[in-house]
């Protein structure tokens, strides 16, 4: 089943989020490779591909897991969450519906 992970970044997390982002884009990549990867990407802080100092809010992961269970504990350790980029990480059941 198909999994959304939303993580909400700390205010001015920028400079950490560009240190952590090897390692996030790592796991995303395997998810990627593995086949389970739908999208992923960023949240800018203001309406540009490029924010910028503004920087970004939160990420969005959309990838197929086992189960709830397994995609929060996928979740528990990104290297985002576990270099205090984000202050708060939703994982939902996410159904597709379109594109078919």
């Amino acid at each position: 089943m198909l999994y959304l992970i939303y993580g909400e970044d700390v205010p001015d997390s920028l400079a950490q989020r560009v240190a952590s982002r090897p390692a996030h884009l790592a796991r995303i990549r395997e998810l990627q490779e593995q086949g389970r990867l739908l999208l992923a990407g960023p949240c800018p802080a203001i309406d540009s591909i490029d924010p910028g100092p503004a920087g970004f809010t939160g990420s969005l992961i959309v990838a197929e897991f086992a189960s709830l269970d397994a995609a929060r504990e996928w979740a528990d350790a990104d290297p985002y969450l576990l270099s205090g980029v984000y202050a708060k990480v939703t994982v939902k059941p996410f159904r597709k519906v379109l594109p078919e």
